[in-house]
């Protein structure tokens, strides 16, 4: 699909358009990076800034969990679905809202992405009980689905194939910028102000982006025709909320009817949604596209690592406050180092992506984390604090390397009049993975010690000493035991893409009918 001239750009002197081609292929054939247009920069900046604030809501939140615990009264084992359901939100609503981009124009919802984003912090910020916090949280998680779902596609339009991996390395610095904002704000925020300012502070950021969003972003694709899924969308909503209650539950609680209820219950509802997907017009995991090459491989290798990576953050924080004894904002500073090397690293491994095969870079940042994941293993009581701090700094290299050139993988592989739909996917995957990987390291950590006291120091409002702690650090050895394990499934899958390179019908898109 040839991406359509705006008006603008249509209006343009025909020498300029002439000698501005000359200058690209001059840079390709010399192998120096294209420079980036005013225009291409500035919306690199929109689509960045929509990364950034959906990041900062996911690290920003946990340092607020003991306040907005004590001040809405809510039950320990309910405050987890402030975060978790926001990233359920995001990964059921992924590919819909994709393809709602395909249908009505990736800006157009990339742009109502910023509106919803900005209510629903904004009710967050008013929340008065439990319901309230975890249904505003879910209207502002429908709002980060339309950005982040979008963002992959628009960059995939805005570049070509060759500068993708160079544009998803900056996207990556908006992430890895929203998640050190959030950590920091986060903890002056709580300690300083109040809990609410963690919503507020994305409203005046979300409208500035969102005027600009109105005025440099233009459509450029033509519409697609789709027929959503809400069939597939509920049955797998229903299944990942059974087995993720019932998983949470048994963090805080001693197995009984209920926790075995849900989770007999989702895990049939997931197979119910198997059923359906495969009886869809157009299923909501379209089986099709896995027939693109590289698409499989790719998918999986951006599901193992969010299952393995996603809980590394709150397994360190856990330990840093349980066994350290460490308050939040000291806890978490000590992550900064490890984002701001990744937001440097990003877009030079994102150009490595673009002069190399994409699963190089991608499978080499996945087996530096599994060595990040080795060194978190090592943390005990009497170890110095700067062994975390050179994780993370490991850990932020490797995932530095790994998301730019698989989405760049992902979109080089996609036909053009899927790009929504495989952004959307690739998202899909990632979120399953980071959402049961928060759940699962609660439940790791929570065989140790007392499920209760596991619980509390996960949400920061406990500290563990003597014993206590040091079978505590023995959980979290075991979960980051598990975590470089998936990590190298991972990175296994990630490999196999290159006996794909060049093979029998390499080069061919099959028919996604």
């Amino acid at each position: 699909m040839r991406l359509r001239a705006t008006p603008q750009a249509a209006a343009q002197p025909a020498r300029k358009c002439s000698q501005a081609r000359h200058a690209q292929a001059a840079a390709r054939r010399d192998g120096v990076a294209e420079p980036i247009s005013e225009h291409q920069g500035l919306a690199m900046a929109v689509v960045m800034t929509g990364v950034l604030i959906a990041a900062v809501d996911t690290t920003i939140v946990v340092l607020a969990l003991p306040s907005i615990e004590r001040d809405l009264h809510i039950a320990l084992a309910s405050v987890v679905w402030v975060i978790i359901g926001y990233l359920l939100v995001i990964t059921l609503l992924a590919t819909q809202v994709g393809r709602l981009g395909d249908m009505f124009g990736r800006v157009r919802m990339y742009e109502a992405g910023f509106l919803l984003f900005i209510v629903g912090s904004a009710l967050c910020a008013l929340a008065f009980d439990e319901a309230s916090i975890i249904a505003f949280r879910v209207i502002q998680g429908i709002g980060g689905a339309f950005l982040t779902a979008n963002s992959g596609a628009i960059i995939a339009e805005l570049f070509p194939a060759q500068e993708r991996g160079r544009a998803y390395g900056f996207n990556s610095v908006g992430w890895s910028l929203g998640a050190v904002l959030g950590i920091v704000l986060g903890g002056a925020i709580v300690t300083y102000i109040s809990w609410r300012w963690i919503f507020w502070i994305n409203v005046p950021i979300g409208l500035g982006a969102l005027v600009l969003a109105l005025r440099i972003l233009h459509e450029r694709a033509a519409r697609r025709s789709h027929v959503l899924d809400p069939a597939g969308m509920l049955t797998l909503g229903l299944g990942l909320f059974g087995i993720l209650w019932a998983i949470t539950r048994l963090a805080t609680s001693s197995l009984d009817g209920a926790i075995v209820g849900h989770l007999v219950g989702g895990v049939a509802m997931v197979a119910l949604f198997a059923v359906i997907e495969r009886r869809s017009q157009e299923p909501m995991v379209k089986l099709s596209i896995f027939r693109v090459p590289m698409m499989t491989p790719s998918l999986l290798a951006a599901l193992f690592q969010g299952l393995a990576n996603f809980a590394v953050l709150f397994l360190v924080i856990m330990y840093l406050q349980g066994a350290r004894a460490l308050s939040p904002i000291h806890a978490s500073l000590l992550l900064v180092p490890g984002y701001l090397l990744g937001g440097l690293i990003g877009p030079f491994a994102g150009r490595l992506a673009d002069r190399t095969a994409p699963f190089i870079p991608a499978t080499l940042g996945l087996a530096v984390q599994v060595i990040a994941l080795a060194l978190y293993a090592q943390l005990g009581l009497r170890s110095g604090l700067w062994l975390v701090v050179a994780a993370s700094m490991v850990n932020g290299v490797g995932a530095s390397c790994f998301f730019p050139a698989n989405s760049s993988a992902v979109m080089k592989a996609s036909p053009p009049a899927l790009f929504g739909v495989a952004s959307g996917m690739l998202r899909t995957f990632s979120n399953v993975g980071m959402v049961f990987s928060y759940a699962l390291a609660i439940l790791i950590a929570s065989a140790a010690i007392s499920r209760h006291l596991a619980f509390a120091i996960f949400v920061g409002s406990a500290s563990l000493h003597g014993r206590l702690a040091t079978a505590f650090t023995s959980g979290l050895h075991a979960a980051f035991y598990a975590s470089m394990g998936l990590m190298a499934l991972a990175a296994l899958l990630s490999a196999t893409r290159a006996s794909r390179i060049g093979g029998p019908g390499a080069n061919r898109q099959p028919a996604l009918g």
